[in-house]
């Protein structure tokens, strides 16, 4: 059974940095692995975007050593070169996915 598309989301508000899944606050899956205590970041390398990779993916793979030995390469690739503000689907992460595997 195909699990339904989530929608992720990120925004520098005035109260801070908002990442989002389906409307709600995306767990930072410290608990799994914490490289961290800062919370989310985008846009260059470094560990709140590390944490963002590994959370993304967590929550997208629902397999954290997947997603631990994928953040990596998914930070650099694609979370490294989000906006400001970005949005990003189920799919979207899919074909990030799939193009780094190439």
């Amino acid at each position: 059974m195909k699990t339904p598309e989530k929608q992720y989301a990120g925004d520098r508000t005035i109260d801070g940095i908002q990442v989002t899944v389906d409307g709600q606050p995306l767990s930072p899956h410290t608990d799994l692995k914490s490289f961290t205590n800062n919370g989310f970041e985008w846009s260059y390398e470094g560990p709140e975007p590390a944490q963002l990779a590994f959370a993304l993916l967590v929550d997208h793979l629902g397999d954290a050593k997947k997603a631990e030995a994928l953040h990596a390469v998914f930070m650099r690739e694609i979370v490294a070169n989000f906006d400001n503000t970005w949005e990003l689907s189920s799919a979207d992460i899919d074909a990030g996915l799939a193009t780094i595997a190439r």
